[in-house]
């Protein structure tokens, strides 16, 4: 799909992304470099990042990978380094990497949970922690987050609490960050989206469908649309967002089931407007 953005809104930016070998990170990582800034992206598996990097270079991307995990302050810090000595400098950070599976909340072990709570709520403090004394002159961070825990999800406890401590984590940082260092802080929510492992490996075909009926607009999500929120997030065009996580969802979290049909309600509405105009004077009319 073409980009509404312009070609060269992050000329001159240098973008880093964790989880950026795959999935929604590397479609981010994708159109940031294609609207021109440089990228790095860090992972823990060398021959996903070497072939991310690949495919970057041949858009004409300046772009490198790192191996590092992000719940080690230690590749956190060298990631950092790394990519401040080949482009000299951070403008962007997007803290996409995650961890997922689908388990009973009986059968889910403490370590089981405490992993996911590190990858995706430690890992990215981690991040931002280290990334901050480059980002003091008005850099951007991005958290990629989900909206299970805006309501509850079934087998997926430990997300929904690694997803709400990251949009706290958003909130809190842009309140200090942006007070003190003028960096916005920002996340994005994507519903579930095409073509992600996110969406292949723990939904069902069915369920899947539903999904997709139940949104507002009747269609799964494109990584691209959680591309473009995270341009607009990084570029200028939202230069005054702040501490908001936006919800890329297609209103799917807003969806529940209809009690009536569409007709039924317009022929019970035509009922009640009947029998509210045929009310006899001094009769009180339906409050209906």
């Amino acid at each position: 799909m073409e980009s509404p953005f312009k070609g060269d809104i992050l000329k001159g930016k240098v973008g880093l992304l964790t989880g950026g070998g795959s999935g929604i990170g590397f479609e981010i990582a994708a159109e940031l470099g294609k609207h021109g800034a440089s990228i790095a992206i860090m992972g823990r598996r060398k021959h996903v990042l070497d072939s991310a990097v690949s495919a970057l270079q041949s858009l004409g991307i300046h772009a490198i990978g790192v191996e590092g995990d992000v719940r080690n302050k230690e590749d956190a810090a060298r990631v950092i380094e790394t990519t401040i000595k080949q482009f000299g400098k951070l403008d962007i950070l997007v803290n996409s990497a995650a961890g997922n599976f689908l388990v009973p909340s009986e059968d889910l072990s403490p370590n089981g949970f405490r992993t996911v709570i590190d990858i995706d709520a430690v890992g990215t403090f981690t991040m931002c922690h280290e990334a901050l004394k480059y980002l003091k002159k008005g850099g951007v961070i991005i958290n990629i987050s989900a909206t299970l825990h805006y309501t509850a999800s079934w087998y997926q406890i430990h997300v929904s609490a690694a997803k709400a401590a990251v949009d706290s984590l958003t909130r809190s940082l842009a309140l200090e960050w942006g007070t003190d260092y003028g960096i916005r802080v920002n996340g994005i929510a994507p519903g579930p989206i095409d073509d992600t492992a996110g969406v292949t490996k723990l939904l069902p075909e069915d369920v899947r469908r539903q999904k997709q009926e139940a949104s507002a607009l009747y269609r799964m999500g494109k990584k691209w649309d959680i591309a473009m929120a995270a341009l607009y997030l990084a570029s200028n065009a939202g230069n005054y967002v702040n501490g908001t996580t936006l919800v890329v969802d297609g209103g799917i979290w807003l969806s529940k089931p209809r009690d009536l049909p569409k007709e039924a309600v317009r022929q019970l509405s035509k009922v009640v407007e009947k029998r509210s105009r045929d009310a006899p004077v001094g009769v009180p009319k339906s409050k209906l």
